[in-house]
């Protein structure tokens, strides 16, 4: 999830003339768009190698193995997974410490091997079905934000405890998550995501790790 959702919503609530499609097909040129802008890395650098064995390591790991492509890109984008099926990874996950690179990974992994972009397809689907018109959007306009708002956080903790769990299967139980947050930065709420506090709350909850307990974020 993230920011690749913004032209889709500008498109809805806005609804110009060029924009009067089936919502699914909204859904997939946004993405597409989103996906081409993304600039590849090297695909020969030591740095993209490094990705690839991690996600080729967490891979082998899954059965039965979803489909899935995998792209190492330059840029801000750290990592997302775009049209349901191609994660996109930032070189720069090869700097980064074992751990996060793995969860990060593992986490774009439970987004494709859950059907994440399934369920978002269908819920747009549900409150804007036939050709995408002011008309059709308008009206719903405020609910589908709510109700695609609060999907987007249930799946975001879903792929956090999807990769907890596959760390698991490689022996990576004792892994310290707190430190994998902090690496990432402590984040607040946006409409894609939940916070950093509510993520390590949700998988506390879940009892995916025990790594998380006895913490106490300061920030949401």
């Amino acid at each position: 999830m993230g920011r690749r959702w913004g032209w889709l919503l500008a498109c809805l609530f806005a609804a110009p003339a060029w924009c009067q499609e089936d919502i699914v097909d909204v859904l997939r040129r946004s993405q597409e768009l989103r996906l081409q802008a993304q600039p590849l890395a090297d695909a020969d650098s030591a740095r993209a190698a490094s990705v690839r064995r991690s996600f080729d390591a967490l891979l082998q790991a899954l059965q039965p193995q979803p489909s899935v492509e995998l792209r190492v890109i330059r840029g801000p984008v750290l990592a997302e997974t775009l049209h349901g099926h191609i994660i996109v990874a930032n070189e720069r996950l090869a700097d980064m410490p074992e751990s996060v690179r793995l969860f990060v990974l593992s986490h774009e992994l439970g987004h494709v091997a859950m059907q994440h972009w399934l369920r978002t397809a269908l819920l747009y689907q549900k409150w804007v079905p036939g050709a995408v018109t002011p008309a059709q959007t308008d009206p719903v306009a405020d609910k589908l934000g709510r109700e695609a708002s609060a999907l987007a956080h249930e799946q975001e903790f879903a792929a956090d405890a999807f990769a907890a769990r596959l760390l698991q299967t490689l022996g990576r139980e004792d892994g310290d998550l707190m430190a994998v947050f902090r690496h990432l930065g402590m984040t607040q709420d946006t409409a894609t995501h939940p916070g950093t506090r509510k993520r390590i709350a949700s998988l506390r909850a879940q009892d995916v790790t025990s790594s998380t307990r006895g913490t106490n974020p300061s920030t949401n």
